[in-house]
């Protein structure tokens, strides 16, 4: 099967949604089918020869962060000419809703189409102000797919419908084998956050109230922190006491991210909302670390009300600290939420989600129909040009 997948988001920055789509596409060619990824680029050197640059991203706000996307009469274009050249028995879009690549694809194309809702919005003046908009995307749609039960249900508050739900997946074995990092002590205790550090619903200030009563309870502990900002502001601006505990190493590849959720002792999830799963969380149990998370909903899901990972009241640094004291103070705990983690784990190996993904692929080109571009035009139209 020649599948094409879109991913709305800037292909060079961090992020779950992208994560998937990368993680999916080589699942998929892992399973013998020839895939195209459109997603927005930045720098375009070591992309790989299955990701299509589909332009300059550009910042935006949106669910609660802000999102590096791509969209008008450049993106349009190429949305267009990615479809007419690639001969595709099905398209898949990401977050069809979002401002970019994956909503023009829905206007642009005709034929078999699925969609993936990823976000978790309770209420959102995007998604209700552009309601109609939305809908001469989303009535081209063949299929529907959401990965966690709060994603379905921001699908089906705000625009109606439903979709299966199949979960995030992970690569267990990327995670679980490799190096660990060089400059983390094995001897030493240590945990590890991961995410834009100036995003507020990541979390990282609620970690960084909690670390003075950490450290004072563990004074030998090693931060790992993970992830883009303004690094040298924040340095600037940390009690030196504090400074001297943590290692940024800003914005990494994926490989160097597996190998620090390897080399700490737990991996601390301090998010305060916005999640519609916790792919992290899955990275983590997959390296074989203990997750302390916070309690919203999406994380208690994955980790299964505790089960699978210790949980903490969200926004509470007091909660957090005395978390994350326990797992660490308590190796046979820690142990043991390993053990869960690794077990809970296997669910979500993408040896196994990507045959629910191919078979909803295989019920809508039940037909053979192609995808094409969509002689109608629509509103693409109006937004980039003449249809073709």
């Amino acid at each position: 099967m020649k599948i094409g997948i879109v991913c709305p988001y800037s292909w060079d920055a961090p992020g779950g949604v992208r994560s998937h789509v990368a993680d999916l596409a080589l699942a998929l060619m892992g399973h013998g089918h020839e895939v195209s990824v459109l997603a927005p680029v930045d720098d375009g050197i070591d992309l790989p020869e299955w990701v299509v640059n589909g332009g300059r991203p550009v910042a935006v706000p949106y669910n609660g962060s802000v999102a590096r996307v791509n969209f008008g009469f450049g993106a349009t274009r190429a949305v267009r000419r990615w479809i007419q050249e690639g001969d595709f028995d099905v398209l898949h879009v990401h977050e069809p809703v979002a401002p970019g690549l994956s909503m023009l694809a829905c206007w642009v194309a005709r034929g078999p189409m699925v969609a993936t809702w990823h976000s978790s919005q309770a209420r959102s003046r995007i998604l209700s102000a552009g309601y109609y908009i939305a809908q001469t995307a989303m009535e081209k749609l063949s299929g529907r797919i959401a990965v966690s039960e709060q994603a379905r249900r921001t699908l089906v508050g705000h625009l109606g419908g439903d979709a299966v739900l199949i979960p995030n997946g992970v690569r267990v074995a990327d995670y679980s084998t490799g190096p660990r990092l060089e400059s983390v002590d094995l001897l030493r205790p240590s945990i590890m956050f991961l995410g834009r550090i100036d995003e507020q619903r990541k979390g990282f200030s609620v970690l960084l109230s909690a670390l003075p009563a950490i450290i004072e309870a563990v004074p030998d502990l090693q931060v790992i922190v993970v992830g883009p900002g303004d690094l040298d502001g924040l340095r600037s601006e940390l009690d030196p006491s504090m400074a001297s505990h943590i290692e940024f190493l800003g914005r990494v590849s994926d490989e160097v991210k597996a190998a620090a959720l390897r080399s700490v002792d737990v991996y601390i999830a301090p998010h305060t909302g916005g999640e519609s799963f916790g792919i992290v969380l899955i990275e983590a149990m997959a390296a074989g670390t203990a997750v302390v998370a916070s309690d919203i909903p999406a994380f208690r899901q994955v980790l299964e009300e505790g089960a699978s990972g210790a949980l903490f009241e969200s926004e509470n640094p007091q909660a957090l600290a005395a978390a994350v004291i326990r797992v660490l103070a308590d190796p046979a705990a820690r142990t043991e939420l390993e053990a869960q983690g690794w077990r809970r784990v296997q669910e979500y190996d993408w040896d196994i989600v990507v045959d629910d993904v191919i078979a909803v692929y295989e019920s809508v080109t039940v037909g053979g129909e192609k995808v094409t571009t969509d002689l109608r035009g629509q509103i693409v139209g109006r937004l980039g040009g003449r249809s073709t």
